[in-house]
């Protein structure tokens, strides 16, 4: 494993604390978070072990801000997505431009897979996985409703799951059949409003 760019002095505690972070995410992403020890990310950084120490106080406060560096960068991957979720309902093309560039990207998909394996392991990391899954549920649920929006969002998480699994991630044409699929399905909890009473209905009930 390449190192990351050597650290800056001592001079520059902002410049190494960021290396030192830096790290943490690319072990995390690449190894997985049980692999992140002081040792390595003091390797990985080029910087003294006691440093790691110094400005992270334990292994456990550093892999917890690691991982909230990486849904940071989850999150912002959503910006691009948003505008292209109006018509996925019946032109699903351009969201599944950007879904291909989220499943395709290998460290978005690894940080992606981290965060849910820390988040049903530590409940205190719990918020951070479901925090992409929300915002983009809430987004599409503006356009399809909340049951299909749901149905697309737990789809996208085991899409995620099989490129981290597989040499080849889902491709244009089965992201968009099952896209449409999903957008499309019934609303079989959708509520239908109570009929209002006839005029032979309001007279049976009154005899």
């Amino acid at each position: 494993m390449s190192t990351i760019t050597l650290a800056p002095g001592k001079r520059d505690p902002e410049g190494r604390r960021r290396a030192i972070l830096r790290a943490a995410t690319e072990i995390i992403v690449t190894r997985g978070p049980a692999a992140l020890t002081h040792r390595a990310v003091a390797a990985l950084a080029s910087v003294s072990l006691g440093s790691t120490t110094q400005y992270f106080s334990s292994i456990d406060d550093l892999r917890e801000t690691a991982l909230h560096a990486l849904a940071q960068e989850i999150d912002e991957s959503l910006e691009s997505i948003a505008p292209h979720l109006e018509h996925i309902a019946t032109d699903p093309a351009p969201a599944v431009t950007e879904f291909l560039k989220y499943i395709e990207d290998t460290r978005t998909v690894h940080a992606d897979i981290a965060l849910m394996w820390s988040a049903t392991t530590d409940p205190h990391l719990r918020e951070l996985a479901p925090r992409w899954n929300d915002k983009l549920a809430d987004l599409l649920a503006e356009h399809i409703g909340r049951a299909r929006a749901e149905a697309i969002v737990v789809y996208l998480d085991g899409a995620t799951i099989h490129a981290g699994l597989h040499e080849r991630p889902l491709n244009r044409e089965e992201l968009t059949d099952a896209l449409l699929a999903l957008a499309g399905q019934p609303a079989t909890h959708a509520t239908t409003p109570p009929q209002q009473p006839t005029a032979d209905t309001a007279g049976t009930h009154s005899e």
